[in-house]
């Protein structure tokens, strides 16, 4: 079992500490336990309960109200939630009392909703990728443990797997290779990507993670490949990222390459005329015109 101190609910939840003190209080509404030095921690059940009170007091439910609902009750009314239509924040904490639960049925459930009402892209823009930027913000402060960020990763690679083999595109006259250097693990946001080439009309050639930029050069002969997309996400020092930059120039000196995520902003150099920087789906859409037609 993991045990969370009030702050980690305060993050977790949205709900001051200030008022969770007010709620056990007048209320009774969790029973935390004391250390030996006398800190408060909570359970995995209470966290959850907070959860799904806390989501039914952002939509106008009365504490006073909910707090004497037994716990079947308010599971009930957080599934007349998810019924409605919830705003963008709603469903995001929607999930995130699903991604606590384990719960993969409910999670996806609630993604494939959002995908039928905003459309697949729409639904990675609004709720999936703040999604993560809010569980990396949980995971700096060791809110959450890795079996949960791994459970909704998981989940949502296999939506964007899935996404991406409605298209084929074997006959596309442009073509895309996505890869992620060596070290590099996070992929979603190249998954993401590869889905837009794919739905722009590229043939695309997908390496995924973890890949010596040496291997890339045997594909030279094997694969016409037009251009290069990589994502730079974990830290690199300075001289270790010009270094690749500059490996990159030489391995891909007749290729277009297009570079995205967070290490792209510390190069200090200047890039080779072949290489672009996309900071957003807006730029990706400028460069990757529908059908490889945009150069």
């Amino acid at each position: 079992m993991n045990y969370y101190t009030i702050k980690d609910l305060e993050t977790l939840s949205g709900i001051k500490a200030h008022t969770i003190r007010i709620w056990e209080k007048r209320y009774g509404l969790l029973d935390p336990q004391r250390s030996t030095t006398n800190i408060r921690y909570y359970s995995d059940n209470e966290l959850r309960k907070l959860l799904n009170v806390s989501m039914l007091v952002k939509h106008g439910y009365k504490i006073s109200k909910v707090s004497v609902f037994e716990e079947e009750q308010i599971q009930e009314e957080v599934l007349k939630l998810n019924e409605k239509s919830l705003s963008s924040k709603g469903v995001i904490d929607q999930l995130i009392v699903h991604m606590v639960n384990f719960d993969h049925q409910k999670f996806e459930e609630v993604l494939e909703q959002e995908i039928a009402a905003l459309g697949f892209e729409d639904t990675f823009m609004t709720i999936v990728f703040p999604l993560f930027e809010k569980i990396g913000i949980y995971w700096q402060i060791g809110s959450i443990f890795p079996a949960q960020e791994h459970f909704v990763s998981n989940i949502t690679r296999h939506l964007l797997v899935r996404a991406c083999s409605k298209y084929t595109n074997y006959d596309a006259t442009a073509s895309v290779l996505f890869y992620l250097r060596e070290g590099e693990m996070h992929e979603l946001s190249l998954l993401f990507y590869q889905y837009l080439a794919l739905k722009a009309g590229y043939r695309t050639v997908y390496l995924g993670q973890n890949v010596p930029l040496d291997d890339l050069l045997k594909l030279e002969g094997l694969q016409k490949i037009d251009r290069v997309f990589t994502a730079l996400i974990n830290g690199m020092e300075s001289e270790e990222l010009e270094a690749y930059v500059q490996r990159m120039s030489q391995v891909f000196k007749r290729k277009k390459v297009f570079l995205t995520g967070a290490q792209v902003a510390q190069i200090k150099g200047k890039l080779p005329s072949n290489f672009k920087v996309i900071s957003d789906v807006r730029a990706f859409k400028k460069y990757f015109g529908s059908f490889g037609n945009n150069d």
